[in-house]
């Protein structure tokens, strides 16, 4: 009787512990829109090229500390380069090591069309040879780490017209959007992987009218949600209407104009949301929307700066990660914050370009304002970041970061638009 008692009693256990790996290994329908499960746009590059590949070692701090902030989901932009790849053998390495540790990847995959970043004229309505093969590798890479890839999207902003160097036809991204949920039906990847396209909330459907096609529509009901990006720190130079200080607060005090400015900021994202949900649910009532970017940069001496639309320092980027962040997790909606950390790749000649400085932590390994309570707390102590402990930008001093703060201008024709 002891005996089958004792042997009920392991079983009992094993399945406890099966359970418990089943919880562990979530499908991306139950981590996306989950507010426990943080989500943010990740590039590991620490070099002004991305010659310069970020090790194995270096992957794997970054996700210590993207762990550290309650970071489960990822989303990384393509393939082709090594990153991807030791990015998932990093993330798999330290669930080997760790059997808590827990990290879930939006696997990228780069779309563009012919001639994109040549010296020949780029050809939207013809696609690069090459976009085959960057979806076989996503395949390939989805399959080998099925534990961690729960999402592939299929380009970023790719479809956006603004994207004069590289932008597609809808029906390209339609095409592997369908290969893809195709390999899935055949059982060649796993049914529960989530496909998807990460896009500018335009091509979406939610503005012009003219992206509203035949092919948006199918691409609509072909994918298993959209991703749409949101930015009204680039609209603030581009499109300033919301930024610049309205009559009605022309009395208000500097600070509470920046406050004042950063609140109609979350509501332009709030609203480009609301544009997008619109169209995608008349199109499919189903389907669900979530944020593939959104950012404000930390820095800028070009159109956000103190000769554009002053909109660019920590104190205005820390406040709209906190209520971007406050917004989405009350409505479950991820939001792949852009971006971890600081990538001075993306405008190599110019150091102080806003393109270099999106992150929540700098090329110092320094915490910027929006998570100086992160560093209060201590969940850093302990991690490194290319050897440096994560502390505050400005030493923690609110003070003197207050003194770079720039108040969002009068009129629409302070702004310098040459």
């Amino acid at each position: 009787m002891k005996i089958k008692i004792l042997i009920g009693f392991i079983l009992l256990m094993l399945v406890s512990c099966s359970e418990k790996q089943e919880k562990k290994e979530l499908s991306a329908k139950e981590i996306l829109g989950n507010p426990a499960y943080l989500a943010i746009s990740y590039g590991g590059y620490r070099e002004n090229t991305r010659d310069v590949q970020p090790t194995i070692e270096e992957l794997k701090d970054d996700m210590k500390i993207l762990s550290a902030m309650n970071v489960k989901i990822i989303r990384t932009y393509n393939v082709h380069l090594a990153q991807a790849s030791n990015l998932l053998k990093a993330i798999s390495q330290l669930k080997q090591e760790d059997a808590t540790f827990e990290m879930y990847v939006m696997l990228g995959a780069w779309i563009d069309c012919k001639n994109a970043f040549t010296d020949m004229e780029p050809d939207h309505n013809q696609e690069s040879d090459r976009n085959a093969e960057e979806i076989a590798i996503a395949v390939k890479l989805a399959k080998q780490y099925s534990d961690i890839v729960k999402i592939i999207a299929v380009g970023n902003e790719a479809m956006v017209r603004w994207a004069t160097s590289y932008y597609v036809q809808p029906s390209v991204i339609l095409k592997y959007v369908n290969h893809l949920q195709g390999l899935k039906k055949k059982g060649e990847l796993p049914k529960d992987l989530w496909i998807t396209s990460s896009d500018d909330f335009s091509s979406w459907g939610g503005g012009d009218p003219t992206y509203q096609t035949k092919e948006l529509k199918e691409l609509i009901k072909a994918v298993d949600y959209v991703s749409m990006h949101t930015y009204p720190m680039h609209n603030s130079y581009y499109n300033p209407q919301f930024w610049v200080v309205p009559k009605n607060e022309e009395n208000l005090t500097n600070a509470q104009k920046i406050d004042a400015a950063m609140l109609r900021s979350i509501q332009f994202a709030k609203q480009q949301y609301k544009s997008v949900s619109t169209y995608v649910k008349s199109i499919d009532s189903t389907k669900t929307i979530h944020i593939g970017e959104s950012g404000w940069a930390t820095v800028s001496n070009g159109h956000y700066g103190v000769n554009g639309s002053k909109s660019v320092d920590e104190y205005k980027a820390g406040v709209y990660y906190k209520q971007m962040r406050k917004w989405t997790a009350k409505e479950k909606i991820s939001l792949f914050y852009f971006e971890a950390f600081d990538e001075q790749w993306k405008d190599a000649n110019n150091p102080q370009g806003s393109e270099n400085h999106f992150g929540l932590i700098n090329l110092k390994g320094q915490a910027k304002y929006a998570i100086w309570d992160l560093v209060d707390k201590g969940i850093f102590k302990g991690l490194t970041r290319n050897g440096k402990q994560i502390l505050k930008t400005y030493e923690g001093d609110k003070k003197a970061l207050l003194k770079d703060v720039l108040v969002p201008p009068a009129s629409i024709s302070e702004i310098n638009k040459e």
